[in-house]
């Protein structure tokens, strides 16, 4: 069986929706390509996620001594994190809540066999 390496990213500050976006971009590439995809994507998940899939790389180079050439991205992907309620005020004394969602992105990467 294939080797998993598995990194995971907590508390992202956009929400799960808008990195699911950027996610199904890359799921099912090799690792090189995606790195290439996510620099050129001009969305606001993107970086963070470009950050976890080369540390993901990284750890699978130095920790099990896998090429980075046979990498290819196995799962992708972003869940819901905490809700931070923010307190706004409207018209007429009126409560407005705001949502600051967050979420938590994760990715295996497998050794193409």
């Amino acid at each position: 069986m294939a080797q998993e390496i598995k990194a995971s990213l907590s508390n992202l500050s956009t929400s799960a929706q808008k990195a699911r976006l950027v996610v199904d971009l890359v799921r099912g590439k090799k690792v090189v390509d995606a790195l290439g995809i996510l620099s050129l994507t001009p969305n606001k998940a993107a970086e963070p996620v470009r950050k976890l899939l080369y540390s993901a790389m990284s750890n699978a180079e130095e920790n099990f001594g896998v090429s980075r050439d046979d990498l290819v991205v196995y799962k992708i992907y972003a869940d819901e994190a905490p809700t931070r309620k923010w307190r706004s005020f409207g018209a007429r004394g009126r409560f407005k809540p705001q949502l600051r969602r967050s979420s938590h992105v994760t990715v295996v990467l497998r050794e193409i066999e």
